[in-house]
């Protein structure tokens, strides 16, 4: 009996294997990832692009990334290069050069005027509240447009004379002939071409009429011969117009397949209002580690791998649903567990001075870099008799269960000695400056043979033998589960006021030849990756997440 296990196909691929197993398209397979290039792409475009890179992948195929850029007036060059470097870092490569849908512009107005001559497409003079108030309702019909008995003769020069930069913009705009009583308010003559003299990135100033997403989508589509067209369920009403578009045309038959978009809770994936996070200041920047953009998971210390996983552990479904964040912290945890170095930083240091300890004497302790990976080997770090300890792992007078420093206990200096704590200094706001312990000579880790037991065991760094660092300490950007879903708040009134921390802390000193995006664990504190910002002279770390899931500890508190 076989038992390798076998992975079951969601539905997106059934369709695929389907249209293989018919011969439909010869076989081929090729699909297209086509972000609008007005903003950074996030998470949900990460399981987009996971999804369609990965059938090519899967089945032989292509991937095109083209840029649907019709909308002049929020595209940027900027986000054009941010895309393709996401793409690229996420493991991806598209097929030949990158696409553009302006690409197409000479042969969307061919296709414009081709409705035109048909009699399937018409000029309309009508302002926006006018043409909104024609439409009708879900339930009440729409009323035709005065304009839409034009002629053809009149149609077709009007619409050349919006291309000649006759008309301002709005005074004109062009409507695909559909059915204005449709139940599907977009098949209610949508429009297809308006007005905006805008220069494009791209074009420049040859263009003063713009075709609509909607008209533009499936025709660049099935220009270059797309198999499957992947798109997220906000889309599934647009289909009878995608598809109304491509046989009107009697061009190649894309077909578009829609699946539920990624949702996560504790955040926001809205472009728009990503943007306002970002113009308002509420963060630094796109990249800033608090955003769900690809470009600020990747400077929080993301790894591709993780994203990866992630967007295959979320799956492939027809139906929206809410994602947990800790699932995407726990795909970064796991990744990390194996691949990140486990280093010595501490965070909220005091001094530890053992006082039996020769002064003036420094040892190499021996430590493993990754028990998960014997081939990551191992490094020495200075020990001497003043360290620095994490201040929460000493208490004077600690309870029974607590198994770190306190007075008249044992504890173990990881990769190092057993040490007896014997008493500290206060300064006179009663807060302690200074911790003073003995230690067992025969007790280093390797060579123990003191006999003396050590149920807890602490990270440290020689105060003489570290380096100093600053340390961002990132935490959710929002305190609530779902910062859209309160009708009558603004989204921002969520915003977590202490989402960033900063601080000073102390890391070993074999961290000064770390470079910016190296990532480790700093033991029993979570794990960290070197920021952009970081110098020669100033390292700088951001906290990519923790050990372990404090938000569902805090939810249980609650």
């Amino acid at each position: 009996m076989d038992t390798e296990k076998v992975e079951s196909l969601h539905f997106i691929e059934q369709i695929v294997e389907d249209d293989i197993a018919n011969g439909k398209h010869e076989g081929r397979v090729l699909t297209r990832f086509p972000p609008e290039p007005n903003g950074y792409l996030h998470i949900g475009h990460a399981k987009s692009i996971c999804l369609n890179f990965g059938l090519a992948q899967k089945y032989g195929g292509k991937t095109n990334l083209r840029f649907d850029d019709t909308n002049p007036t929020t595209e940027e060059t900027e986000y054009v290069n941010a895309i393709k470097n996401d793409v690229r870092w996420l493991g991806f490569e598209w097929d030949g050069e990158e696409l553009y849908t302006s690409n197409y512009f000479d042969q969307l107005y061919d296709y414009a005027v081709q409705l035109i001559k048909d009699g399937k497409a018409y000029v309309d003079d009508s302002t926006a509240e006018e043409i909104a108030a024609l439409k009708g309702t879900p339930t009440e019909a729409g009323k035709d447009s005065p304009y839409r008995s034009r002629s053809i003769e009149e149609n077709l020069d009007l619409f050349e004379r919006m291309k000649a930069g006759e008309f301002p913009d709005g005074a004109r705009v062009l409507r695909a002939k559909i059915d204005m009583t449709s139940p599907n308010m977009l098949m209610r003559d949508p429009l297809i071409y308006r007005i905006k003299h805008e220069t494009h990135h791209r074009t420049g100033d040859k263009w003063c009429i713009y075709p609509m997403y909607d008209f533009a989508h499936g025709q660049s589509d099935s220009i270059e011969k797309i198999t499957h067209s992947i798109c997220t369920l906000e889309f599934e009403n647009h289909r009878p117009l995608y598809d109304w578009c491509i046989n009107s045309l009697g061009i190649f038959p894309s077909r578009q397949i829609e699946f539920a978009r990624l949702n996560l809770n504790y955040t926001v994936m809205s472009k728009r209002r990503l943007l306002l996070l970002v113009k308002d200041g509420h963060v630094n920047g796109w990249d800033d580690p608090r955003m769900p953009t690809i470009s600020g998971l990747r400077r929080r210390g993301y790894t591709p791998a993780s994203i990866r996983n992630f967007a295959k552990r979320v799956g492939i479904a027809r139906r929206e649903n809410v994602i947990d964040i800790s699932l995407l912290e726990f795909s970064i945890r796991e990744d990390l567990n194996k691949t990140a170095a486990r280093v010595m930083g501490v965070l909220n240091p005091v001094k530890l001075v053992i006082t039996n300890y020769p002064e003036g004497q420094v040892e190499e302790m021996e430590m493993i870099n990754n028990p998960e990976d014997d081939s990551m080997g191992s490094r020495k770090v200075p020990f001497s008799r003043e360290l620095y300890i994490e201040r929460e792992d000493f208490m004077e007078d600690a309870p029974k269960k607590f198994f770190r420093l306190s007075q008249g206990k044992n504890v173990r200096l990881k990769g190092a000695y057993i040490i007896h704590g014997t008493d500290c200094i206060k300064n006179d706001a009663g807060e302690i400056t200074e911790i003073h312990c003995t230690y067992y000579p025969n007790s280093r880790s390797g060579s123990d043979e003191s006999g003396v037991k050590a149920k807890g065991t602490l990270h440290w760094v020689s105060t003489a033998h570290n380096i100093k660092a600053e340390v961002r300490i990132y935490d959710r950007l929002f305190l609530d589960e779902t910062p859209l879903g309160h009708k009558d708040k603004d989204f921002l009134e969520f915003i977590n006021p202490d989402s960033l921390k900063t601080i000073t802390a102390y890391v070993e000193p074999s961290l000064k030849t770390a470079k910016s995006g190296d990532r480790f664990q700093f033991m029993r504190k979570g794990y960290f990756c070197v920021d952009p910002d970081s110098t020669e002279t100033d390292l700088v770390f951001n906290r990519t997440v923790t050990l372990k899931d404090s938000w569902a500890k805090k939810n249980k508190k609650k």
